[in-house]
C-alpha cells in the first residue's frame, strides 16, 4: 500500500507508540486522526505535528476508547472529514493490575470495538475499498508475566481475537487485512505504572524483579515499533499476521504462515 493521500486514524495517538507511528504515517504522505484521552499531551502533539507536516495533515479527537459513543463518533468524524479510511492502529493500552476491570476495558473490549468500527468504515461489505488494520498486542501474550497477570490477558486476547477476525475478514472477502504487532518492552509512558502503587495494586512489591527483567531483555525505542507497523502497512501480502519486535531478534514474524488477503 502507498501511503501518499491514505487516511489512518490511530488510538492512543499523542504519545508513545502512537505517536511514533503517527509521525511515520505523516511522513509518508499519509493524513492522521489522532484518538487520544490526554488534551494537554494531544494539543502539544498536534500542534508539532502541524508545524512539521502542515496545517490540515491531522485532526484530534478527546476520546476515551472505553466511551462507546465518543470513540464510534472519532471513526465517523474522520470518515466525514478526509472521505474514506485505509488504516486503523488499535493502539491504546494501560497497565492497571489494581483496577483490573478498567485495563480489560481498555486493553481488550474497546480494542474489539475499534476493530469493529474500522471494518465498517474499510469493509468491501459496505461498499467501501478495504484497508489495513493493525492491533497492538504485547510480547506479554508469549511470556506469562506473573507480575501483571491481567495487562497479560488482555494482551492474550488481542492475540486471538486478531488472529480470528483476520481470518474472517480473508474468508468473507472483506478486502482489510488484519495484523497483530506484539512488541517487549518499550519506552513508553504505559512502561513507567510499574513504580506507580495505585497502578501495579498487589504487585508493586514486585517493581525490582519487572525492572530486572527489563534489564534481561532490553527497552525498545517507540521508533522501532513504528518501523514495524509501516512493515505491515505497506505489505499487501500480510493478513493474520503475528509480527513480534524484541530487543535480542529485532522485527520479526512468529513462525506460522500469515493467511492470504
Amino acid at each position: 500500500m502507498a501511503l501518499t493521500g491514505r487516511i489512518a486514524l490511530v488510538t492512543g495517538g499523542a504519545q508513545g507508540i502512537g505517536r511514533a507511528i503517527s509521525e511515520a504515517l505523516l511522513r509518508e504522505g499519509a493524513k492522521v486522526a489522532l484518538v487520544d484521552s490526554n488534551p494537554e499531551v494531544a494539543r502539544e502533539c498536534r500542534g508539532r505535528l502541524e508545524e512539521a507536516f502542515g496545517v490540515g495533515s491531522s485532526l484530534f479527537f478527546e476520546c476515551d476508547v472505553t466511551d462507546w459513543a465518543k470513540l464510534q463518533e472519532a471513526f465517523r468524524k474522520t470518515v466525514k472529514h478526509f472521505g474514506r479510511l485505509d488504516i486503523a492502529i488499535n493502539n491504546a493500552g494501560i497497565n492497571n493490575e489494581k483496577d483490573w476491570q478498567k485495563t480489560i476495558n481498555v486493553n481488550l473490549t474497546s480494542l474489539i470495538k475499534g476493530t469493529y468500527l474500522a471494518l465498517e468504515h474499510m469493509s468491501r461489505e459496505n461498499g467501501k475499498d478495504g484497508g489495513v488494520i493493525i492491533n497492538v498486542s504485547s510480547m506479554a501474550a508469549f511470556m506469562h508475566s506473573p507480575h501483571m497477570p491481567v495487562y497479560t490477558a488482555t494482551k492474550y486476547g488481542v492475540l486471538g481475537f486478531t488472529k480470528a477476525i483476520a481470518e474472517a475478514s480473508a474468508v468473507g472477502n472483506f478486502g482489510v487485512r488484519i495484523n497483530v504487532l506484539c512488541p517487549a518492552y518499550v519506552d513508553t509512558p504505559l512502561l513507567q505504572s510499574i513504580d506507580k502503587e495505585d497502578k501495579m495494586g498487589r504487585y508493586f512489591k514486585y517493581k525490582e524483579e519487572l525492572r530486572q527483567s527489563m534489564h534481561t531483555y532490553g527497552v525498545l525505542d517507540p521508533s522501532l515499533i513504528a518501523d514495524g507497523m509501516m512493515m505491515i502497512i505497506k505489505d499487501g501480502s500480510l493478513n493474520g499476521a503475528v509480527m513480534k519486535i524484541t530487543a535480542s531478534k529485532g522485527i520479526h514474524f512468529q513462525s506460522d504462515e500469515p493467511m492470504s488477503a
